[in-house]
């Protein structure tokens, strides 16, 4: 890194600290002399000028900050690339921080953006932090939520009706036949779980017949899908589901590599599967997965649009955009 200041520059051009100054930002205003002895310094002594400082002094930032529950999730990657392509239009350049459905490193994070004073902040939450954006736009931070909406409508928020996405997973399954349906997915205390839950249960209590298993898992790994299958597996065939919603692609997966290696086991004869956000890994499966599509690369974007729209105009009233999930059927349930 540099430690040449600008002082040293006017020093080592021969002209004052404000002349430098101006060439770095008004040049039209300094003579062409000037200029051009003011920009060989800079070359000779290898300066770099520090924009983060000079941002942080004119009280502005053109970095947006952005929390995803997961980036190995390929969901959340498509959700931040959408962000980016959306912010790097308008000028903007994102910070990406993971809090890997850690609540602690969540607050960090929002701790760490305050300090760099970001333009702004997405997120995805683990936990309730609502009170904490709420707190940063008041100091003059907009934040908006991305992947939940707000409980109260005093925050920006981009997601997808996940309750309504619940019901459509079910609901298939219910039209091909399936009674006896596990869901797997956890912490239950995660928001998008807790809706998509919801929305399966109202689907499967329309139904005489229907039963509604939940399996409750650590996190939405392919790892914690797999044990969840395993266990699916290891049960009397009287005692296992004959159909499975998993919370997101990456369980079915993992349920999906457990189901296929019982050799006594087929998808979907035996056990119909299906999973939510319709992640590219889905379509290629070893039985090619349906699943619940979100709009990811779209959150992203809308995200972005309405974090910049909150920033140039703060008496703006908050914003909740609900994208439409979609249904997607591949072989592992028709």
């Amino acid at each position: 890194m540099s430690t040449t200041s600008v002082r040293d520059v006017a020093r080592h051009a021969g002209v004052s600290v404000g002349t430098v100054s101006n060439v770095l930002n008004r040049p039209d205003r300094v003579s062409p002399d000037a200029v051009d002895r003011v920009q060989r310094a800079i070359e000779e002594l290898g300066y770099v000028r520090n924009d983060a400082a000079r941002q942080l002094r004119a009280g502005r930032s053109t970095t947006i900050g952005l929390v995803v529950l997961d980036v190995s999730n390929p969901f959340f990657a498509e959700v931040a690339r959408g962000a980016q392509e959306e912010a790097a239009a308008h000028g903007f350049t994102v910070l990406l921080g993971s809090s890997d459905e850690d609540a602690e490193r969540e607050l960090s994070y929002l701790d760490l953006f305050e300090k760099q004073r970001v333009h702004g902040v997405l997120i995805s939450p683990n936990g309730d932090v609502d009170e904490r954006l709420r707190r940063l736009r008041s100091r003059g931070t907009p934040a908006v939520l991305v992947d939940r909406r707000s409980e109260d409508g005093s925050l920006s928020s981009v997601a997808v009706d996940d309750v309504a996405g619940g019901r459509l997973a079910v609901e298939h399954l219910l039209e091909s036949g399936r009674r006896r349906i596990a869901f797997v997915g956890g912490p239950a205390g995660v928001r998008q779980v807790a809706d998509r839950l919801l929305g399966a249960r109202a689907a499967a209590d329309g139904v005489d017949g229907a039963g509604l298993e939940v399996l409750e898992t650590a996190s939405l790994t392919v790892l914690e899908g797999r044990r969840a299958g395993e266990e699916i597996a290891a049960r009397p065939a009287e005692d296992r589901p004959d159909a499975v919603f998993a919370a997101n692609d990456l369980v079915a997966v993992g349920l999906l590599q457990a189901l296929v290696m019982q050799r006594s086991l087929r998808v979907p004869r035996d056990i119909a599967l299906i999973g939510y956000d319709d992640i590219d890994f889905a379509s290629t499966a070893v039985v090619p997965l349906s699943s619940i599509r979100q709009p990811s690369r779209l959150i992203g974007e809308t995200a972005v649009q309405l974090l910049l729209g909150e920033a140039g105009d703060p008496g703006k009233p908050p914003q909740d955009v609900v994208f439409q999930p979609e249904l997607v059927v591949r072989a592992s349930s028709a």
